[in-house]
């Protein structure tokens, strides 16, 4: 017997760009995630080609997976994973806002256009700038969460997917070093509310290679976790 795929249509918008010209891998993966499962349990998204803005994709659901496609090229799959995603520990935001002074992209940045951490104008864009926290191997962004990100439900897992993304890649990057997403696993464990306060951590794993891996997560005041990911980056050749 042959399941038949459930296919709609998903068009990236202009404003979510990571890359000048493609997608936000992370606001791709949790667009991915969302489409999976809500992202309420762990969902794994791999990205297997760059996402094109303003172009109509075709998202596939198929047994246990979600696959986006643009005509014949596989471009991103998600599955789900069954394990529960942890965070690289807790800043308190006073002091993840305080690391934003050492954020090496607001000397050179390599996609400074980009949705989550570009230096876009407020509102706009995510402007999450992570730096490094003293005495640790920890990165950190206080993220002051915008109305403009909001949906008719909320903060949606997109806008998370994002958040958790881009900080995991700046945990490695050195100055003028770059490298693209090409795997992230992420969680939400609760709601993200706009106009809220949350701190947003990151630290590297590991690193093979080209590849790198990161953790990163989203963190209330008290810190509760909100949101977790796990990151593959593979810088270019």
């Amino acid at each position: 017997m042959t399941t038949a795929a459930l296919q709609t249509v998903l068009t990236v918008p202009e404003r979510f760009r990571g890359p000048v010209g493609v997608a936000n891998g992370g606001w791709i993966a949790g667009t991915m995630a969302e489409a999976l499962n809500g992202g309420r349990s762990a969902v794994e998204v791999t990205l297997h080609a760059p996402s094109p803005l303003e172009t109509e994709l075709r998202l596939e659901h198929l047994a246990n997976s979600v696959s986006l496609s643009h005509g014949d090229q596989l471009l991103v799959e998600a599955i789900p994973v069954a394990e529960d995603l942890e965070g690289p520990g807790f800043v308190p935001f006073n002091d993840a806002a305080k690391a934003e002074a050492g954020f090496l992209g607001l000397q050179v940045h390599p996609f400074a256009e980009c949705f989550a951490c570009g230096l876009r104008e407020p509102g706009d864009g995510l402007r999450i700038f992570p730096g490094r926290v003293e005495g640790t191997d920890l990165v950190a962004a206080g993220w002051r969460v915008p109305f403009t990100v909001t949906g008719d439900d909320g903060v949606p897992a997109s806008i998370v997917g994002a958040v958790l993304d881009c900080i995991t890649g700046w945990a490695h990057f050195g100055p003028g070093e770059t490298a693209l997403l090409g795997r992230l696993a992420l969680q939400i464990h609760r709601p993200v509310f706009p106009g809220g306060r949350y701190s947003v951590v990151a630290r590297p794993t590991g690193r093979d290679g080209r590849k790198m891996y990161g953790q990163s997560a989203i963190y209330e005041a008290d810190g509760t976790l909100v949101a977790a990911g796990r990151a593959t980056w593979i810088a270019p050749r």
